[in-house]
């Protein structure tokens, strides 16, 4: 039976089994043979036990993002979990371990592998994962001299006996692979792309902290919280090579305001928080629009309220970084749909925050953050680093009122002008008052930078036909999804408007909304708070909102599936 081209491999285990191991090395190998490949995974918050998987898509075309069909599902754990048996079809294959007892698997199409075996066969169960990672890699008849370059390159400062081991166990389940395709008559069609050698593999975690890294970031205090850990320690692994000062944090409000003190003396700083995190940060945010103070915040979003879903999907703070902090001030928040996006508008958050003395954030998710994709390489030449700092003199006024809004902004030693601060409202010279029609003044100026600021907005993306009747829209991680919807649909009545940036929203909106006969708004939220948003800046109401809050993003199906039903 010849198996389509586009395969979707599952790997499923418990937490400390390698899953996600695995499916990083299949992926990367993959991509060096010359195969389209995108990853993601779900994963429960526990470091031990549970059941964790991830997923491989491998096509013949460019793909970037989440389906349910599962071609191949293997098995590392007995367990499977609800959710997961909800997408096994008469067409999936269970590969499991035949050590494994009392399995009810009689439904299904089912092949027993000896998989805890040949791993103890290699050294122990600790290779087991690397034995399922062989097992794809036979199916696909992937070269072998490429996978073992591979395996001794990721664990080069291992010793000789353990990469040989490695070996072997990759070794081994090729063979069960390559078994299991013959002996069942299954063959994969899935065709290499010359494409992909001008690609590059990426998760938006690294495309965020090497834009950070190209902005001229170099000083970031965090306090760990998934999922927005990942960027805080990429940027301290480079940090040596990039001269990044890395702070952890005692906690969030030391961190933000630790990131206000760096844009003081003259840094370009960020925090990487998520929600309950930045929630601890809002007294500082309301000080950064106060003082004027730049300042970047990736906020990675993951379910709430409170603890949530510590380990899943959602896209449920945009009305907390619409809205933290008290009282009016400037802010924008951008909301990156893929790893080009991710680096591009990380790098410029940095020129942003700096020219509109504004909080920049940067609203990502779990699911965008720890996909993996190809993508064209980043171009770290394509926007300059700005210096908008001056020098001062000794008549200097921090906070002088001007005819866009934007003081100048000096840094103490730079020039012969004491630079003051104060939280309290102040005048010109930064000292605290309490005229009513100075304050009156002082707001309005700062509200002036907002004219300015919708000069240099980006711009929703209108994918698909310009004579549209139904318009899509979505933001954030819904982006790939749509855009592969849009593909499998092939309608031209149907057109996808994608936002990148929320805040300030975009004047052109209106009329992409207004020029639609249906229009429907997807979220992983359960209020639908873009749509809502919309609303509100524009008096449109969105005729539908597809929201999903369970913890999990859209699958291409079920995007198709909701569309179809609509039209």
């Amino acid at each position: 039976m010849l198996k389509n081209n586009d395969i979707s491999v599952v790997i499923v285990g418990e937490a400390g089994q390698g899953v996600e191991t695995a499916s990083d090395i299949i992926v990367k190998v993959f991509k060096m043979a010359g195969y389209n490949v995108f990853s993601c995974k779900e994963y429960m918050s526990r470091v031990r036990g549970g059941v964790n998987s991830s997923i491989i898509r491998i096509s013949s075309g460019a793909i970037s993002s989440y389906v349910d069909k599962i071609d191949f599902l293997v098995m590392l754990s007995p367990n499977l979990t609800g959710h997961l048996e909800k997408r096994i079809t008469e067409e999936t294959s269970i590969l499991y371990d035949e050590a494994f007892k009392n399995l009810s698997l009689d439904k299904y199409k089912t092949f027993a592998m000896p998989l805890s075996s040949e791993a103890a066969n290699a050294g122990g169960k600790i290779f087991l994962n690397v034995v399922a990672i062989g097992i794809i890699f036979g199916i696909f008849n992937i070269e072998m001299k490429l996978i073992e370059e591979y395996i001794r390159n990721i664990f080069s400062d291992k010793p000789e006996d353990v990469i040989q081991k490695n070996i072997q166990a990759v070794q081994s389940g090729y063979e069960l692979g390559k078994n299991f395709i013959n002996n069942n008559g299954l063959s994969v069609n899935v065709q290499k792309d010359e494409l992909v050698a001008d690609k590059i593999l990426a998760s938006a975690n690294e495309a965020v902290a090497l834009g950070c890294i190209a902005g001229g970031c170099d000083f970031i205090a965090s306090y760990p919280m998934s999922p927005s850990t990942a960027v805080f320690t990429y940027l301290a692994e480079k940090s040596d090579g990039f001269n990044i000062i890395v702070e952890q944090a005692e906690d969030e409000i030391a961190g933000m305001n630790m990131g206000l003190g760096a844009w003081y003396a003259g840094s370009r700083a960020m925090v990487s928080t998520s929600g309950g995190g930045f929630a601890l940060m809002i007294e500082g945010v309301s000080l950064a629009g106060m003082i004027e103070s730049p300042m970047v915040i990736h906020l990675a979003q993951r379910p709430g309220p409170a603890t949530g879903l510590p380990t899943r999907t959602e896209q449920g703070d945009l009305n907390l970084a619409l809205y933290s902090g008290h009282g009016e001030f400037p802010r924008i928040i951008l909301t990156p749909g893929t790893p080009e996006d991710a680096f591009c508008l990380a790098q410029n958050a940095f020129n942003l925050a700096d020219k509109f003395q504004v909080p920049v954030f940067i609203l990502t998710d779990q699911y965008g953050l720890e996909s993996y994709s190809l993508c064209k390489p980043f171009d770290a030449n394509k926007t300059e680093i700005k210096d908008f700092i001056v020098k001062t003199d000794q008549n200097y006024q921090r906070y002088k009122l001007t005819d866009d809004g934007i003081s100048p902004r000096g840094i103490p030693v730079h020039g012969d002008g004491l630079v003051k601060l104060d939280s309290d409202e102040h005048g010109e010279d930064s000292h605290i008052t309490e005229d009513l029609d100075l304050r009156v003044k002082m707001v309005d100026k700062r509200l002036k930078k907002f004219d300015l600021i919708k000069k240099e907005i980006y711009e929703p993306e209108l994918l698909g036909n310009d004579s549209y009747k139904t318009l899509l829209i979505g933001w954030g991680s819904t982006c790939n999804g749509i855009k592969e919807a849009l593909c499998h649909l092939n309608n031209p009545d149907i057109a996808f408007l994608y936002f990148k940036q929320i805040y300030p929203l975009s004047e052109k909106t209106l009329a992409y909304l207004e020029k639609a006969k249906n229009t429907v708004c997807f979220e992983n939220n359960a209020t639908g708070q873009f749509a809502n948003f919309i609303r509100q800046e524009t008096g449109f109401t969105i005729h539908h909102k597809i929201l999903k809050y369970n913890g999990l993003p859209f699958s291409v199906e079920e995007l198709v599936n909701k569309i179809q039903d609509l039209i």
